[in-house]
């Protein structure tokens, strides 16, 4: 057979096309950074940042109505010179709105996710599949607490620069103030709880969102028929039937005269303080481990 000629033997066959790739030589980040990434990703997300016009619509709209109406009972206070509500009131009248919050938030924090697909690129090392559950929690009740707080903080300085006994009527408002942040923080984590595991159920943010709700609302019925039980323990023990009404025991138990006021009244828990409390953590270690339940479940 003739040998090919040195023409064809000399023709390339490839062409190799530098485009540009380089080997990463820069510090390689570990668990934590990954966390805290996640952390704050997910924090942004709850308050609309790096989302659309009509994302940001609702968050803010809630915290709109709280913080004037903690502009407005500053106001108040300014005139008649004694507050109208404590800050364990407030919190308690604005829980209502921290619901349906978490009723937009926590599937947007979990539920997308779910849905694109894109879990086993997060659970790729060196994240732990319970950073990730643990992330959006800690994001959920941060974003829940600042909701709640920064209204407080609002009328705290309202007060602080409005009263009349100079340094220590600000120190009596400051010790008014910490029991109030405290128990914002107390309806941040059973809330943020409860609502991030519902929400992490499904993909579909709609049904997430139903879901939270009726999760919510629907036991509340339940502690209205054990309040006119003719049985004064089940009376007392009625508010356990409702994570509303839970945190509301513990708050009356703990907080006292900061809460529930002698003219106003308020639910009668008796002597059940204590179970109240533990309910309250029982609920959330269980919504928690269940969490990383779930996502030990998806992940596998």
């Amino acid at each position: 057979m003739p040998e090919p000629s040195s023409a064809v033997r000399s023709t390339p066959t490839g062409v190799i096309h530098d485009i540009g790739y380089q080997r990463y030589e820069g510090s390689r980040l570990g668990r934590r950074h990954v966390f805290g990434a996640l952390y704050l990703h997910g924090l942004r997300a709850i308050f609309g940042f790096g989302r659309s016009a009509k994302a940001k619509i609702f968050p803010w709209l809630v915290i709109g109505i709280v913080t004037l109406v903690a502009v407005a009972l500053a106001a108040v206070r300014s005139q008649l010179g004694e507050p109208v509500a404590t800050y364990a009131q407030f919190a308690d009248a604005m829980s209502w709105l921290v619901l349906f919050f978490v009723a937009v938030a926590a599937p947007e924090l979990v539920s997308r996710d779910l849905r694109s697909g894109v879990l086993p690129l997060y659970f790729s090392r060196p994240l732990p599949r319970s950073d990730y559950a643990l992330a959006k929690l800690l994001a959920l009740v941060t974003g829940l607490w600042l909701l709640l707080g920064g209204p407080q903080l609002v009328m705290f300085l309202g007060a602080a620069f409005t009263t009349k006994d100079g340094l220590r009527g600000v120190w009596n408002e400051l010790l008014d103030l910490l029991p109030g942040l405290l128990y914002a923080g107390l309806w941040a984590v059973v809330f943020a709880s409860v609502g991030l595991l519902v929400a992490s159920l499904t993909g579909k943010r709609a049904f997430a969102a139903g879901g939270v709700v009726a999760v919510f609302l629907m036991t509340t019925p339940i502690v209205g028929v054990l309040s006119i039980l003719p049985s004064r323990a089940a009376n007392e023990l009625a508010g356990l039937a409702s994570p509303s009404t839970l945190v509301q025991g513990v708050g009356i138990w703990s907080l006292g005269d900061l809460l529930v006021s002698d003219d106003q009244g308020g639910p009668s828990i008796g002597r059940f303080g204590p179970v109240y409390a533990l309910v309250a953590v029982l609920l959330v270690a269980g919504a928690t481990a269940l969490l990383l339940a779930r996502y030990r479940k998806v992940a596998s």
